[in-house]
């Protein structure tokens, strides 16, 4: 729980800061049944960069990364609204969609596990090849879709909340449940710590590895499902764009170390939700467009200074050696000598 108490903190922060520029920002009110206000728009259009939070989590886990999780949304995105302007059924689109996702994630395991190339070259390359695919399955354009049961997945409500976040909460319960309460979380840890003496132990670390790369993909393929889904279109070129970055940083401030080993899924979520609630922020205090990204690049390393117990301890450590020394020490320096 210490490890979350940063997150929490810097959250807790960033809500209460956007109350003095829009005072209604707590305030949740209810039409046609539906629940709406900022806290509900922060998860809703927070809900796509969760999953891929998760899913990278489990990567990093391993001590992999996966870059190309952005150019996996864009093709499940583009794949699922082809099939639907072509008359398919919502269901087929989702299923190849999703299908091709986890096939892509597969082929970045086994890139990584069984190729031995290292993970960020593995996924490099699916992260510039997918883009251009995503643009070959769209011809290059922007494909326009009218389907209300596809608008579901992004847009839609259901039980008064955002579909969306049902989901999320649906795959984050499943995904705890894995990693929690069954062993696999356990033999993740272990891959990510040490892969070498994991498989001379009896651990199958290339098969746990493939694993966690195809779960990745398939949780970036549902988030581009409600990218695309919410805007009723599919852009191959924009669609997830620096997704991958933003969920390597919700990871990193949720506590989960790049060199692999141990992970949080609460820290994930509390990552992504404050970098969700840093983009809502930036727009109510009118920073311009052109900044932005240089704005929230100053606040996130200024989270993760904050989290560091290291700059912590270096910080306390200089004001403790500038500190002039109390009368009763130089007393008892006096009688020593």
């Amino acid at each position: 729980m210490r490890r979350l108490l940063w997150p929490v903190v810097v959250l807790v922060l960033l809500l209460v800061l956007n109350v003095f520029f829009t005072p209604s920002f707590f305030s949740i009110e209810v039409k046609d049944g539906h629940l709406y206000g900022s806290l509900i728009d922060i998860l809703r259009f927070g809900a796509p960069l969760i999953l891929v939070s998760l899913g990278m989590t489990l990567v990093i886990a391993t001590g992999g990364i996966d870059l190309s999780v952005g150019s996996v949304v864009a093709i499940a995105g583009a794949l699922a609204c082809l099939q639907i302007s072509q008359d398919a059924s919502v269901f087929t689109a989702v299923v190849l969609a999703l299908g091709l996702s986890v096939v892509l994630g597969a082929w970045n395991g086994f890139l990584v596990a069984a190729v031995g190339i290292q993970p960020i070259i593995a996924t490099l390359i699916l992260m510039v090849a997918g883009r251009g695919l995503a643009q070959l399955i769209t011809d290059g354009q922007i494909i326009t879709i009218n389907s209300p049961e596809y608008k579901l997945i992004g847009g839609g409500y259901w039980l008064t909340l955002p579909f969306s976040v049902i989901l999320v909460i649906i795959v984050l319960g499943i995904t705890a449940f894995l990693t929690r309460r069954l062993a696999l979380g356990m033999l993740i840890e272990s891959v990510g710590g040490n892969a070498e003496a994991s498989r001379l132990a009896g651990i199958r670390s290339r098969g746990i590895i493939i694993m966690v790369y195809a779960f990745a993909a398939l949780c970036a393929g549902v988030a581009g499902l409600m990218i695309s889904s919410n805007v009723s279109s599919a852009d191959g070129n924009n669609a997830g764009l620096w997704i991958e970055l933003d969920a390597i940083l919700a990871v990193v401030i949720g506590g989960t170390s790049l060199s692999g080993g141990r992970f949080s899924l609460s820290g994930t979520v509390l990552g992504a939700l404050i970098i969700q609630t840093l983009t809502t922020t930036i727009y109510s205090i009118g920073v311009p467009p052109e900044t932005t990204l240089l704005f929230k690049a100053l606040v996130v390393t200024a989270v993760c200074l904050i989290q560091s117990p290291s700059f912590r301890a270096k910080v306390f450590r200089r004001r403790g050696r500038t500190a002039p020394p109390s009368p009763a020490a130089e007393e008892k320096v006096r009688v020593t000598a």
